[in-house]
């Protein structure tokens, strides 16, 4: 009975993680590297998921302009177009 809940409960997660995948815009998925899926994840970076979009966008602004120095972060930004980081930004900020 466990081992066919346990089964039921992985199938489900791997369904949703493959429909966030698929409606995540290009870029999305670079930053679960790092990023914790979650508010309970063990990361030394915060989670996304549910973040104001806002938020996210200024705060990469500030690692592209060299504002906010970070060991990765300011390279990662420099990376992405402002159109991008806005499209990323709102798909997380739905990720609730």
């Amino acid at each position: 009975m466990y081992a066919t809940r346990l089964i039921a409960a992985a199938s489900l997660l791997a369904s949703t993680c493959i429909a966030m995948a698929a409606d995540a815009p290009p870029g999305a998925s670079s930053c679960s590297g790092c990023h914790a899926a979650g508010p309970n994840g063990q990361t030394p970076v915060p989670p996304l998921q549910g973040r104001p979009a806002s938020e996210i966008v200024s705060q990469m602004a500030a690692f592209k302009s060299g504002e906010r120095k970070g060991t990765i972060m300011d390279r990662i930004a420099k990376g992405f177009s402002d159109e991008e980081t806005r499209a990323i930004a709102a798909w997380y900020e739905q990720q609730k």
